[in-house]
């Protein structure tokens, strides 16, 4: 934790060195999702200039709908921020533009974009490339609707417009009235991905928000809504627990986000260009990755990276071999992930072996108080799918060894206990882990 600070610190004094040299409208400005900057960025950017400058910080709206300037000073400057929270697809045109330093997305980058920008950054790569929150796309519906979980296959049907009545998934007699984000939304391409996969249409008589929140307020106030926003925007709608395939339904909570077992999880990016940005930039990326910056996560509604352990609630569908391997360990909110068959960590992979190292240094436990269990997708036969698991833990045990942290309780549990449905990209990409167990 000390090194992290200083870190930040020494970045903090560089920026302090460059401020007086900026002359742009603002000195920063985020665009992009609506998810991260209606409340998160505005939170994080907060703390972090009143770190900077020890100064208060002001906000106020610009005039344009879902955007803020954050405004504080530095030796008698002025030092402002703008924050434009118009959908994931604006930030990545205000940035081919230009005109954003920072790209807030509630979805990865798209392929055509990296290529697209490959003139300025690898956007894909570490210094580009930063996963600052877990999200958990919440299924809403009027707190008086008695339908509780769906699965994700019912749930396309119902925002096809295939399922038009709720006395079909165990509800009333009552037609369904179906509402969803706009097409410049993050969120949107998210559970256009997960939910519609390529197999659906949105129904044509779909009401459509630019807002998570008013799409939240509105659902729970018709008793025949069904919507998605961010788990932040839950508000005062009712939450439904989501299926996917065999696997067990799961509402959104601390630790089935976190870990991304829950089917409709995601990541939260910001995307910067390399290290070709401003100092102030670099210094606030840092930030928001540090345990401080996490831990305004939490506070905003939004699911932190800092390690917590859990105790799991293990079913009747959790075999009893199992149960006996982590009946003296208790779970970790962090989940290694791998691309289907790969054994190669990401970018997350690189904050969250920091964080883990972290955890145990202040809990006062070692390397030895770990146990890393690896999970494969899908395979062809039950040995290809041990050998798989077990490369994913050893590769997660390595990384962590060439950090300083020897970890000897190693194992691979095939691909046996999945996540998702076995077939398609996020079903795969769910059930190929590594999880980190801690000794209670």
């Amino acid at each position: 934790m000390q090194s992290v600070c200083c870190r930040l610190l020494c970045r903090l004094a560089y920026v302090m060195v460059f401020l007086p040299c900026l002359t742009f409208a603002h000195d920063l400005e985020i665009h992009g999702s609506n998810t991260i900057g209606a409340t998160l960025a505005p939170m994080l950017m907060t703390g972090f200039l009143e770190q900077l400058t020890g100064q208060p910080v002001t906000a106020a709206p610009t005039g344009t709908e879902n955007e803020t300037v954050l405004s504080t000073s530095h030796n008698g400057q002025p030092l402002t921020v703008r924050v434009a929270a118009h959908g994931s697809s604006t930030g990545f045109t205000a940035m081919m533009a230009n005109k954003a330093d920072i790209w807030a997305a509630s979805r990865g980058i798209k392929g055509k974009e990296v290529t697209a920008l490959a003139g300025r950054a690898d956007m894909t790569s570490a210094d580009s490339e930063h996963v600052i929150a877990i999200d958990g796309l919440a299924i809403l519906v009027n707190p008086s609707n008695p339908v509780n979980q769906l699965s994700i296959d019912r749930l396309a049907k119902i925002f096809a417009g295939k399922i038009t009545n709720w006395s079909a998934v165990g509800g009333a007699d009552r037609a369904i009235q179906v509402y969803a984000r706009d097409n410049r939304s993050g969120t949107w391409d998210t559970f256009k991905h997960l939910v519609l996969a390529g197999k659906y249409k949105l129904t044509d008589k779909a009401l459509r928000y630019e807002s998570n929140d008013q799409l939240s307020d509105d659902v729970s106030r018709d008793p025949s809504g069904i919507g998605f926003a961010g788990f932040a925007s839950v508000r005062h709608s009712k939450l439904l627990a989501v299926s996917d395939g065999d696997a067990p339904a799961l509402k959104p909570s601390e630790l089935t986000v976190a870990t991304e077992d829950y089917p409709l999880s995601r990541r939260l990016y910001l995307y910067t260009p390399g290290q070709t940005g401003k100092p102030l930039t670099q210094a606030f990326i840092d930030y928001v990755q540090s345990q401080t910056g996490q831990d305004i996560v939490a506070r905003s509604g939004f699911f932190s990276q800092n390690p917590i352990a859990v105790e799991p609630v293990q079913d009747a569908s959790v075999p009893d071999t199992f149960k006996r391997l982590t009946e003296r360990y208790r779970r970790l909110s962090v989940n290694f992930r791998f691309a289907e068959g790969r054994t190669r960590l990401d970018n997350k992979a690189r904050q969250d072996l920091q964080r883990i190292r972290r955890y145990l240094k202040e809990h006062g436990k070692t390397g030895q108080d770990l146990m890393l269990i690896g999970f494969a997708d899908q395979q062809s036969n039950e040995l290809r799918a041990q050998m798989i698991s077990e490369l994913r833990a050893l590769s997660v045990s390595k990384a962590l060894r060439q950090l300083g942290t020897k970890v000897t309780g190693i194992t691979g549990y095939g691909h046996y206990m999945p996540v998702g449905s076995a077939g398609g990209d996020n079903g795969a990409r769910r059930n190929g882990r590594v999880e980190t167990w801690v000794r209670k």
